[in-house]
């Protein structure tokens, strides 16, 4: 019996112009829960595509419980015993999650399919996971984190001795992260092996058994996390000692130069809200998920239609009634979404560029290919852009250069206010580091910076000023030292703070 359930051996996968993984090695142990980590390009998901029967490798060899292994397709690696859960979940919204689970292999009876039996060994599977949905219920209706459980619940269905999990809390609420955290300990308690691949240290800590390294396409090196912190795992990711994740922030911001002011926003889940950005200043917004952030920024911006309030730019009124009026008066908000929302991903990388910013590349009706391509190439340089060429379609960049194209596409209009809807969700350390530098210089040229995120070291480590909010309310602004973890949280979470708080 081999000591590893997968062992990767000197695995090259090389494209056209590009050499992916170089020699890359990988040890996973029976019921381990093991981190792969590394900055956004370092070969991890090409590795596990390789795992997942996407492609195969160039050269080297898998093992797999000691036997060498060569899976042509995903159903190759499910017949294996590997399951794949990928960060953008690959249900059927319009199917039921018990159809979704045993779709390839529905039971039938007399020529047709036996619902009766497919719901009851569905409610079986999901049992085991103490799921708190019927498996008749449409995946379209249910949570990010339900339809997460029913991804897993197919893998184990199809008994899967190695479980990938793919940044599997990047859309997960602090509650539905801790039950996603028992579930993975209790399928390492059963003898399933989990990878785990996750850019948040804290997690990485709190489940997983080893770590691997992988940096630039070749490994690093392997440990255990018992004998290290965080530091160790970043520096073997990046190669040099990171420094400071958020740049200085900034102590000559006018209280009396407002660039952007807010008053009695109202709508569908928010109510009556209220504040300033002051030019140059970095505006945090915090708050538990539901409390109405994004929601009050689609509604300044007129994504999404109010119900009542002002908006009022450089001191003069705004009556947007699309959100190209918002962009036209230079408003402009990166969504959270980046795949689906705010990116053109079979598009090249130019034309994302320019696609906010058509009339600045074009001559009547005619798109000018030189004035695109000095558009993208200038914005590729002042970002620090990592690309094979402009030509090449934005899917085949990392999270965090995705991240910048997205960025660079609406610094082509020089906006005023800039507004960025969890800026650095899915993206490594590195590029995370490189982002909150740009915000603060982005700030420090006069445009006003608005930051929502659900992390709340990053809304303290890179806001000048924090608004908190509570329900759809305004609960209260935090600043200086006041811009503290537990003091975010009280307000978030309805309470009030004493005054002798607000100066500690």
């Amino acid at each position: 019996m081999s000591e590893y359930r997968l062992e990767v051996r000197g695995v090259t996968k090389v494209f056209p112009g590009t050499r992916a993984l170089d020699q890359v090695q990988l040890q996973v142990r029976p019921g381990e829960v093991h981190a792969l980590c590394g900055e956004n390009g370092a070969g991890k998901s090409t590795l596990m595509n390789i795992i997942g029967g996407v492609f195969p490798p160039t050269e080297g060899e898998i093992l797999f419980e000691g036997a060498p292994i060569a899976p042509r397709s995903p159903k190759e690696a499910q017949d294996i015993g590997i399951g794949f859960v990928h960060q953008e979940l690959s249900l059927c919204p319009h199917l039921t999650a018990a159809e979704n689970i045993f779709i390839g292999r529905l039971p039938h009876k007399g020529g047709m399919i036996d619902f009766k039996r497919l719901w009851a060994d569905a409610d079986m599977v999901l049992k085991q996971f103490n799921a708190n949905f019927p498996s008749s219920a449409l995946v379209s209706e249910l949570t990010v984190s339900e339809q997460q459980i029913i991804e897993i619940a197919k893998s184990v269905s199809l008994n899967c001795k190695l479980l990938i999990l793919d940044e599997p809390t990047s859309s997960l609420t602090e509650k539905e992260t801790a039950r996603l955290f028992d579930l993975v300990k209790e399928l390492s308690g059963r003898g399933i092996s989990i990878l785990y691949i996750s850019h948040r240290m804290a997690e990485i800590f709190e489940i997983c058994d080893r770590v691997t390294v992988f940096k630039d396409g070749t490994y690093v090196t392997t440990m255990d996390t018992g004998d290290i912190c965080a530091d160790d795992i970043i520096r073997a990711m990046v190669g040099r000692e990171l420094g400071n994740l958020y740049p200085t922030k900034s102590s000559c911001i006018a209280a009396d130069d407002p660039v952007l002011e807010v008053n009695g926003l109202t709508g569908s889940i928010f109510r009556e809200v209220s504040f300033a950005l002051r030019r140059g200043e970095i505006l945090g917004f915090a708050g538990l998920v539901g409390a109405g952030r994004s929601e009050v920024m689609r509604g300044l911006c007129a994504i999404d239609p109010i119900r009542s309030g002002q908006v009022v730019l450089n001191g003069r009124p705004c009556a947007f009634h699309t959100y190209r009026d918002a962009v036209d008066a230079g408003i402009c908000y990166l969504t959270e979404d980046r795949k689906t929302q705010g990116l053109f991903l079979e598009m090249s990388i130019k034309n994302n560029m320019s696609s906010a910013n058509m009339k600045g590349v074009s001559h009547g009706i005619w798109l000018d290919d030189k004035l695109e391509r000095s558009l993208a190439n200038g914005f590729v340089e002042q970002l620090a852009i990592k690309i094979p060429g402009i030509e090449y379609p934005i899917s085949s960049l990392s999270g965090g250069n995705q991240q910048k194209c997205l960025i660079g596409k609406w610094l082509s209009l020089a906006p005023k206010v800039i507004i960025m809807d969890e800026p650095t969700r899915g993206i490594d350390v590195g590029a995370k580091r490189e982002i909150h530098a740009l915000l603060r210089q982005l700030a420090e040229s006069g445009v006003g910076v608005i930051v929502v995120s659900s992390e709340l070291p990053e809304v303290i480590g890179v806001s000048d000023r924090v608004a908190v909010m509570h329900e759809g309310c305004l609960a209260g602004f935090l600043e200086g030292e006041e811009v503290r973890e537990e003091n975010i949280m009280k307000l978030a979470s309805g309470e009030q703070l004493a005054e002798k708080e607000l100066r500690q």
